[in-house]
């Protein structure tokens, strides 16, 4: 039997603040398949960004383990290897690239960090990156500021492809830009995975993006994980009364859109036979 490209198993995370104990994620499990966009669904709250640390390393579990291709990887020290073969793009790139950098510095760091080809040619090597994500050359020598925020989570693209991953943790790359630059990263992001063979966990609220974009959905409730299935089963059949609210409040523009968000706020009614617990 073929291991899963990455597993999460079991995987309980707690925190403590001002002597609470406060439970991120509760006894989760779930497989991502190698290529695929899985995404991870929920409201503010649910666990996702918890999960999605989990996965890069920034946080560790409680209890349970994390496995890429076989290997745990939910341990306190990561190899660079793992580092490299997994990175995050995150909801706000300005954040995420130093602004005393310019671009060009920002991209080539990943070159550096991870001795990816020869010094002298890493140069020509930030300019393809900046290319492969439709920005000219001369965008290496702006810094970051300067850009509007579709650029620069274009930037941000370029600097993950840097470091040739396997697997992309997207944390709400899009929900900081507005509708038409948001349609032109995700299409960006959606060229990028089929040029690379990359996977994607596309971590996000937005559930009109997920439909367009998921091979499989996972929808977490306050730290647990309480629906995952196929994109088309999860948007047509939903089984779970949290993920049939989730549906009947996305925004819709066409008669079909409006005949199942109908459908699922019906369904959606309270149940005294349905509880959240």
């Amino acid at each position: 039997m073929t291991e899963p490209f990455l597993s999460v198993e079991h995987v309980t995370k707690r925190f403590r603040s001002d002597g609470h104990e406060i439970v991120a994620l509760d006894d989760v499990s779930l497989v991502v398949e190698s290529g695929e966009c899985h995404a991870i669904i929920g409201e503010s709250g649910s666990g996702k960004s918890t999960l999605g640390n989990l996965i890069l390393g920034i946080e560790q579990p409680t209890s349970g383990l994390v496995r890429f291709k076989s290997e745990v990887v939910s341990g306190r020290r990561r190899p660079l290897r793992l580092k490299r073969a997994i990175q995050l793009i995150q909801q706000n790139p300005l954040s995420a690239l130093n602004s005393r950098r310019t671009v060009g510095q920002s991209v080539r760091l990943a070159l550096d960090v991870h001795h990816i080809g020869e010094r002298a040619h890493r140069r020509r090597r930030v300019i393809e990156l900046l290319g492969e994500v439709g920005l000219p050359a001369e965008y290496a020598d702006r810094r970051p500021r300067g850009l509007s925020g579709g650029e620069r989570q274009r930037i941000a693209v370029s600097r993950a492809l840097a470091c040739k991953p396997e697997l992309l943790v997207l944390d709400e790359p899009t929900s900081a830009l507005d509708v038409l630059v948001q349609a032109r990263v995700l299409q960006l992001l959606m060229q990028t995975r089929r040029q690379y063979g990359l996977t994607y966990l596309f971590i996000t609220h937005d559930l009109a993006v997920v439909r367009g974009i998921a091979d499989r959905v996972s929808v977490f409730q306050k730290g647990r994980l309480v629906e995952a299935g196929s994109t088309d089963e999860i948007f047509a059949a939903p089984r779970n009364p949290y993920t049939r609210r989730l549906l009947s409040a996305i925004p819709v523009v066409t008669a079909e859109e409006a005949r199942h968000r109908d459908q699922f706020r019906s369904a959606a009614e309270p149940n005294v036979a349905e509880t959240d617990d």
